[in-house]
């Protein structure tokens, strides 16, 4: 109960997990993108050969297929859970797998895989939390490392998403909390998550480095929804099923292949990865980078320069990175969501091209409609795609029917439970009883 001495001493210690998980979970983030950096800008200058040359992303993605499939092969924990089985709350993982996690994220995040840093994060801000737990409180039951585990995880993804708001709710879905229990899961990861970001805000600061948000500024605004985005609302809930699902079947078909033998076939799959980012810059002149990792950053440029890409151009690249997508979800270890919002991005704009759809309108309708296809989280969908956009309370209505439509038609296309991408919820973190 929230009034026992048990509780409240448990809610205080999440409240003072929250200040380092949330430091080590920014300082990871910003290792994935200054890896990004340096091994995609600056380690082609530093070998002499200018600007990245065309061929330039086989070598990034075969090594980090070798060093995921050694992590999956080897090392404890098989570096996480694979992300074509979605996201899922389940128990914290133990001390000694911490480190495979981290490495095999690293290497698929920094290398160029098509994955998100949510997952990993999630997974090693539950397993630091239920570690320090543990060292603070020897012969600490499994409700209380349940519960601390889930407040690590609430402050590591709500660092990520920018909102601690948003990165409960997106727990909370995953792992279907609800009743009493959503009340004493809520209050200790919603404090944790809270003084976290409060911290992150100065290290920002501090550093120079800055905080991350979903928003993108700078979009243009949107009047009022019509008749005919309605109708758009419609046709992209009822289109993006019949993408995500080959998406994900694609995924899970070769995982079966890779699963096996990861440390060869991993390598393979970073090959084909490769080729297909190739192939989108030599068939668009764009740069192979648009196919490569989560999307996250790329997002913005996508949405403030959609007058850039031709449909053509946004086919293709929908393309590519969608078999990308696909072949990362297989074989890598990372997340579903931000390749999943860059690509009902795409689709969105490309659609825009069409009368009665403007551009900013198809792109969050577009990651509402394929975020809730790939991850089976409606609110959370919603949530995600209005966040993003400044027109979000006004494109909302529009998102929900995009989100609600694509949602039914999933279900009914996979004949699958609504709560994963793959397997039914997983029990959500028990709570300690009133002492």
């Amino acid at each position: 109960m929230p009034h026992s001495r048990r509780y409240i001493k448990l809610l205080l210690l999440s409240a003072a997990l929250g200040v380092p998980i949330s430091a080590v979970a920014y300082g990871y983030l910003q290792l994935v993108h200054g890896l990004q950096h340096w091994v995609y800008d600056d380690l082609p200058e530093v070998l002499g050969l200018g600007t990245a040359p065309p061929w330039w992303p086989v070598p990034p993605l075969v090594l980090a297929g070798l060093l995921v499939g050694l992590c999956v092969r080897y090392l404890p924990g098989h570096g996480g859970h694979p992300p074509v089985e979605g996201i899922h709350s389940g128990p914290p993982p133990a001390p000694r797998e911490i480190l495979g996690i981290a490495l095999a994220a690293l290497a698929s995040l920094g290398l160029g895989a098509v994955v998100g840093p949510e997952a990993p994060l999630i997974a090693l801000g539950a397993g630091l939390a239920a570690w320090a737990l543990r060292l603070l409180r020897r012969g600490a039951d499994a409700q209380a490392v349940a519960m601390v585990g889930a407040a690590g995880s609430f402050a590591a993804i709500s660092l990520l998403l920018g909102s601690p708001l948003l990165g409960a709710f997106l727990l909370m879905e995953a792992s279907a909390l609800g009743g009493a229990m959503l009340g004493l899961v809520l209050v200790p990861g919603l404090l944790a998550a809270g003084i976290g970001a409060l911290v992150i805000i100065g290290l920002g600061s501090l550093t120079g480095l800055g905080t991350a948000s979903l928003a993108i500024p700078g979009l243009p605004g949107l009047v009022r929804p019509d008749v005919a985005q309605f109708a758009w609302a419609i046709g992209i809930g009822l289109t993006a099923p019949f993408v995500g699902t080959a998406i994900l079947r694609l995924g899970r078909a070769l995982h079966a292949r890779v699963a096996p033998r990861p440390v060869l076939a991993t390598p393979l799959v970073g090959l084909v990865v490769a080729g297909l980012a190739i192939t989108y810059a030599a068939l668009s002149g764009r740069s192979p980078t648009d196919v490569l990792f989560s999307g996250e950053a790329a997002l913005g440029p996508l949405l403030l320069r959609a007058a850039d890409y031709s449909v053509g151009t946004l086919v293709l690249l929908m393309l590519c990175k969608g078999l990308a997508y696909a072949l990362s979800l297989s074989a890598f270890r990372g997340g579903p969501v931000f390749p999943a919002m860059y690509l009902g991005a795409a689709g969105g704009v490309a659609l825009s091209h069409l009368p009665g759809l403007p551009s900013v309108a198809g792109a969050a309708m577009g990651i509402g409609a394929m975020c809730v296809v790939m991850l089976r989280l409606p609110l959370v969908s919603v949530l995600l795609a209005t966040l993003l956009l400044s027109s979000g309370l006004t494109l909302m209505p529009l998102v929900i029917v995009a989100v609600v439509v694509a949602h039914v038609l999933t279900a009914y296309l996979t004949q699958a439970t609504p709560a994963s991408v793959s397997a039914p919820p997983t029990r959500p973190p028990a709570v300690p009883a009133a002492s």
